[in-house]
This record gives C-alpha cells, sequence and structure tokens, in this order.
C-alpha cells in the first residue's frame, strides 16, 4: 500500500488518482484546511472516493499518536509526503504554521517510517530552496545554504531531516524540489489561478519586480509522471560519494534529491499574455517591486532525472495553460 499526505491537495491528488488508475492501494491523510478554498479540496477528495481502492483519514500530520494508529493498521511499503504548509508569502505572515506541519509533521513521518521499515519515502521538498543562488539553471550539486523564506528554510530542513534518518536507519528518501507546479484544479494562491480570476473579473493583477520574474513552470501531469518513476527508483548510497568532496544530492546514506521542473524558464509578462490570448481579453497590470522572500528566476536542471528515470518535464506553457483556463472556465461556470 503507498500512503499519500496531502492527498486532497493538488500535487496529492492527482498523484494518488494515477497510483488508483494503475493498480495501487492508495491510503490519503489530509487536513483539509483552510488555507485555501475547502470546497476545491473536497471536490477533489470526491472524485479520489470513486476509486474502492483508496482510503481516507482526516488528521493532522502533527498527531503523532493518531499517525501511529494509521501506520500499525496499514501494511505500508512506500510513503509519498506531499502535506506541507505551502506559500512564500504566507510564511511572512504565519510562520508557526510552517514548523508545526512542516517540521514537526515531517519528524513524525520519518519517526514512524523507520519504525515501521517502510521501504521507500519521496517526499516534497521545493525550487525555494535555491534561495539567494544566482547561478543557473539550479543543479541538485549545487550548495542550498541561504534561504529567503521560511518556508524555503522549512524545505532544506526537511532535506536535512530525511539524511538524518537514511544515515542513522537506513531509510531509503528521495526528495524532490519542485519548481512552480501549475494546471487544471490548481492552488488558487498561485499566480496563473490568480491572474486568470482577475482578468475576467476585470480586475488589476499585481506584477512583481515589474514582470522581470522567470519561472520554470512545470505542468502536473508531468510531475506525477516523474514521482510514478521514482517510487521503484530506491536509493542504495552512491559508491563514488566522498566526505573530501560532498554531493549535496547524492550520498554514502540510502539518500537522493531530483530537481522536477520544466526546465524551459518564461518571463512573467510572456506567461500573462498567454493567460490573455486564452482568456481573449488583455490584463489591467499593477507593476510592483520584488516582494520579500521572492527570487527573481528559477532554472532547474534535470539532467538527474533523465539519466535515472529516462523522462523530463516537457509540456509546453501554451498547452498546460489552455487545458488549466478551459478547467476553470467549466468548473466556476464563467
Amino acid at each position: 500500500m503507498i500512503l499519500i499526505t496531502g492527498a486532497a491537495g493538488f500535487i496529492g491528488f492527482f498523484t494518488a488518482k494515477k497510483l488508483l488508475e494503475n493498480g495501487y492501494n492508495v491510503l490519503g491523510i489530509d487536513n483539509l484546511n483552510d488555507y485555501y478554498d475547502r470546497g476545491l479540496k473536497e471536490n477533489r477528495l470526491e472524485q479520489l472516493k470513486n476509486y474502492p481502492a483508496f482510503q481516507f483519514v482526516k488528521m493532522n500530520l502533527e498527531d503523532y499518536d493518531k499517525l501511529g494508529q494509521v501506520f500499525k493498521s496499514h501494511e505500508i511499503n512506500t510513503v509519498i509526503n506531499l502535506a506541507a504548509q505551502a506559500g512564500v508569502r504566507y510564511s511572512l505572515e504565519n510562520p508557526h504554521s510552517y514548523i508545526q506541519s512542516n517540521i514537526v509533521g515531517f519528524l513524525n513521518i520519518l519517526e514512524l517510517c523507520q519504525i515501521h521499515q517502510v521501504k521507500h519515502l519521496i517526499f516534497a521538498s521545493s525550487s525555494s530552496v535555491y534561495g539567494a543562488n544566482t547561478k543557473i539553471p539550479f543543479s541538485t550539486d549545487h550548495n542550498v545554504d541561504h534561504p529567503m523564506s521560511l518556508y524555503a528554510a522549512s524545505k532544506k530542513s526537511n532535506e536535512l531531516m530525511a539524511h538524518s534518518y537514511a544515515s542513522l536507519y537506513g531509510l531509503a528518501c528521495t526528495g524532490l524540489r519542485f519548481f512552480t507546479v501549475y494546471g487544471p484544479q490548481g492552488r488558487p494562491d498561485m499566480a496563473y489561478f490568480l491572474f486568470t480570476k482577475a482578468i475576467i473579473e476585470d480586475k488589476p493583477i499585481k506584477v512583481f519586480n515589474h514582470g522581470k520574474m522567470r519561472r520554470d513552470f512545470t505542468y502536473i501531469d508531468d510531475v506525477v509522471e516523474a514521482i510514478i518513476r521514482l517510487i521503484n527508483t530506491i536509493p542504495r548510497g552512491h559508491p563514488g560519494w566522498s566526505g573530501d568532496n560532498p554531493d549535496p544530492a547524492r550520498s554514502y546514506a540510502p539518500y537522493r534529491i531530483y530537481n522536477i521542473g520544466n526546465n524551459q524558464p518564461v518571463e512573467l509578462l510572456e506567461f500573462i499574455e498567454i493567460i490573455e490570448k486564452n482568456l481573449g481579453k488583455k490584463a489591467q497590470k499593477e507593476y510592483l517591486p520584488m516582494q520579500a522572500g521572492d527570487v527573481p528566476e528559477t532554472f532547474a536542471d534535470v539532467t538527474d532525472l533523465m539519466n535515472d528515470v529516462g523522462f523530463k518535464p516537457n509540456t509546453s506553457l501554451e498547452t498546460g495553460l489552455a487545458r488549466f483556463i478551459l478547467w476553470y472556465k467549466d468548473y466556476y461556470q464563467v
């Protein structure tokens, strides 16, 4: 059985759905919090409940005793941890929620995975860990010790915590640094969602750093494909790893880090133009300076992913945004 935390979330939902379609038994956990529209989460969950092989438990990962009962009562061989308090900007307003969900919750997952001898823990990290780095494309070989938000720091902490459990207990851990994931049924706090809503409603959109931002937008189907391929790509420890010249993406322990990105950064203004084209409406733009915690560019080097599983994200932004806007118009009856 595969346990997916954050199963009613954006990436969690699509990952669970794909696994169920492929014949896996999936146990989902989610607390259905109100960080964004709960109706969207409940809609995703209702779709998953149509599959007989899906089970669901509503809970917080911070509840160690209840989580322990979940592990005791199910034979879980793989855990895909996608539950987290997301959002760079929200981490400036509500920092404590990031420690509870992303640190305490993740520690509970690690501890129960080692106690119950889970074969493989795959966990969500983020491109945000690259922080103040300016050398592009961002490579998993690069040092990532300069986060620019508490959210990024929490994700870097997850990578360090996972490595300690890989080293201490031989727990196979794979961390995935996601780059700006988008698509139908996505998160309403993301720029593409906010822009679409504002343009339809004839409201201005906030264009930070005066539009001089570049993002490696990654379509949800590509993210799910990468996760599925990595489930059975279990790290064993790299024989060539050296403490004299430590590679941050690998280890002597069963630990691995991958970038999951489209490998094709797009300028924010071009991104807005594609949305405008699909909506047949021009945006009213309010140009603003860079926000605290933001970075000007993200760009994923996905060489390791290609080498290890023979796949890299490749859905064009034009294709992905067109699919999103079709869903948006249907779901919100525009």
